[in-house]
């Protein structure tokens, strides 16, 4: 299967008119925002657990980024309530369920090979710092190479100037509204803006989104 696989194409998605896809294991469903392979591909999802579902152990040969956006997910090595950022390094593996529900932002097989650091952060909890422009806070998540993942908090009326991104953008919005010359997307709102792309974003309302920059080539994809 492949969807929205060359990343030199932008995407803007509102997730929450996308259709949930039954998965393997029953109870957990997938809105499928970008894939290339079968059910072991490298792939970008929102993934639903009812109450009470779980998959069987796995591993991720590519790696796992997981953000929760609602609930609380777990595994055998802990329980990660709404707000964690969690990333499973290439070669790990896990079992993982909810008892209570859960949505998660999930990437999968995206990870280099290199880049080994298991990471969990409660962003509740973690400390924010001023952006480059006023209106701005910042709570970095993780660095690897050109790869840079922090979630942006705007402040209502708060504008950046026009910038480029030579490595790609990737955008999830997770509450508010962003904006840019483009479009306007509300939360649950996903972007991704090829190598090389400009744009000008602003949010009048104020927004959090999680951002990942620098993870895109600029020539061919991967995805095709």
């Amino acid at each position: 299967m492949t969807l929205h696989g060359d990343w030199r194409q932008p995407v803007a998605l509102n997730t929450a008119e996308l259709a949930w896809v039954a998965s393997p294991s029953p109870g957990v469903e997938r809105r499928l925002l970008e894939r290339i392979g079968a059910e072991v591909a490298r792939a970008t999802s929102v993934v639903r657990y009812a109450a009470g579902s779980r998959f069987a152990l796995h591993g991720h040969g590519g790696g796992e980024e997981i953000l929760v956006l609602e609930g609380t997910f777990a595994d055998e090595q802990g329980l990660y309530p709404a707000g964690t950022y969690l990333r499973n390094p290439p070669g790990s593996a896990h079992a993982p369920f909810s008892e209570s529900g859960c949505t998660l932002l999930v990437k999968l097989q995206q990870m280099h090979p290199e880049d080994q650091q298991r990471v969990v952060i409660d962003t509740h909890a973690a400390a924010w710092h001023p952006g480059l422009v006023p209106g701005l806070a910042v709570l970095p998540l993780h660095a690897f190479g050109s790869e840079q993942v922090a979630l942006v908090r705007w402040a209502p009326g708060t504008r950046f100037q026009a910038h480029s991104h030579p490595g790609g953008e990737e955008i999830y919005v997770i509450d508010g509204v962003f904006q840019d010359e483009h479009g306007t997307y509300p939360a649950g709102s996903w972007l991704r803006n090829p190598p090389g792309s400009v744009h000008r974003p602003w949010s009048d309302a104020g927004c959090t989104i999680w951002v990942k920059t620098g993870h895109l080539p600029a020539t061919t994809s991967s995805f095709g």
